[in-house]
């Protein structure tokens, strides 16, 4: 293409090289008039808002620039991942405004986990973590579970002010905006049926009956999730897509847990005892003797110990030992973007694995 061609539905110059690139348009779509992006024609036709790819700069001008206008921040986490889908810093730009903070995929949590608990907890995570959120809601956006409450606190809350739907990737935050545009259309009250891509790429904006917007932002990337370290096919098996079925383990000291090859949990010291795994049902999980654990590892990564493929294998940084002594009753190990070890008896060592950047942390157990 020699000359260049603006999309006019977002303002971005048109390309047609490459599919995951902002501006992607197959050639055969320049032979219409007007040429819109391919995200665009998504948007339009199927009501589908695909995620885009910015520099980290980019997002922390979408951030300065919420921060400068007035209107309710509606920010987006996966449950499942809580920390690794939690936005740091994001209390700073948002100054006084009103936050309702919305955990998604609360599908995917045991039917066992009463919601009123995870919402107490989200509540004091988020209050550790720099944010006083007005409200917190457990929604299935997939599902359109806990949708109906959640419209109708954004309703409440805006005032007739502009809304901000933010959130990491992966945290389902299109699968949200697609629903509230299904749900609000297929009635017509919070939203108009005229939805359209805004002029430029930074926001998607969504008219209001009253004359304000809601904007849907970039999915913003954090470089500790799990997500990154893997490939779209590894991604489709860590990230759950059922109910997690608990998996218990009876462990000895000195015996080894191995999640796939992303991560690994070594049980050092403090008797027999179990361990339950909250993982995607799909990821493999190989116990063995701690001696034999480093060998095992370098022999079969990627192989019996997959994800990642083999082909994936050489770009997985290498693994990082956090040393905890489990001191409360009921806590759980988080390995960020794959899931959680909940060890019920204080007083256990135990060594987890994590590739490099990745985050490992302890909390209070979820359920």
């Amino acid at each position: 293409m020699s000359e260049q061609v603006i999309c006019i539905g977002c303002g971005v110059t048109i390309q047609t090289e490459d599919e995951k690139k902002i501006g992607y348009a197959p050639p055969s779509a320049l032979e219409r008039d007007p040429i819109i992006c391919q995200r665009c024609f998504r948007l339009k036709h199927y009501n589908e808002v695909q995620d885009v790819s910015l520099t980290d700069d980019d997002f922390l001008n979408i951030l300065n620039g919420i921060g400068q206008s007035d209107g309710l921040v509606v920010k987006i986490v996966d449950i499942f991942d809580f920390n690794g889908s939690w936005l740091p810093g994001l209390h700073r730009f948002v100054g006084k405004k009103d936050v309702l903070l919305v955990g998604n995929k609360v599908d995917l949590l045991p039917k066992s986990v009463k919601h009123e608990k995870v919402t107490r907890w989200m509540k004091q995570a988020a209050r550790e973590l720099g944010l006083q959120p007005r409200d917190v809601f457990l929604v299935s956006a997939n599902k359109g579970y806990g949708m109906k409450e959640v419209m109708a606190a954004i309703d409440e809350y805006r005032n007739g002010k502009d809304v901000y739907v933010v959130g990491c990737t992966n945290v389902g935050k299109s699968t949200f905006i697609n629903r509230i545009i299904k749900e609000a259309t297929g009635r017509g009250n919070v939203i108009t049926t005229s939805y359209f891509p805004g002029t430029t790429l930074d926001m998607i904006e969504i008219p209001l009956d009253d004359g304000s917007a809601l904007y849907d932002t970039p999915g913003i990337i954090n470089h500790h999730q799990m997500a990154h370290f893997v490939d779209k096919k590894d991604l489709k098996i860590i990230t759950p897509k059922k109910e997690i079925k608990p998996k218990v383990y009876q462990l000895n000291e000195q015996q080894t847990l191995f999640f796939g090859g992303l991560a690994r949990l070594d049980y050092v010291s403090g008797g027999r005892r179990p361990f339950v795994c909250y993982m995607s049902n799909e990821l493999f999980i190989h116990r063995t003797k701690r001696e034999h654990a480093d060998e095992l590892y370098e022999k079969h990564l990627g192989e019996l110990l997959q994800p990642p493929r083999k082909s994936y294998c050489e770009q997985l940084p290498p693994l990082v030992a956090h040393h905890f002594t489990l001191k409360e009753p009921k806590t759980d190990i988080v390995f960020s973007g794959l899931g959680w070890v909940t060890c019920h008896e204080p007083g256990a060592h135990v060594i987890a694995y994590a590739p490099k950047g990745v985050g490992v942390m302890l909390r209070k157990s979820l359920i």
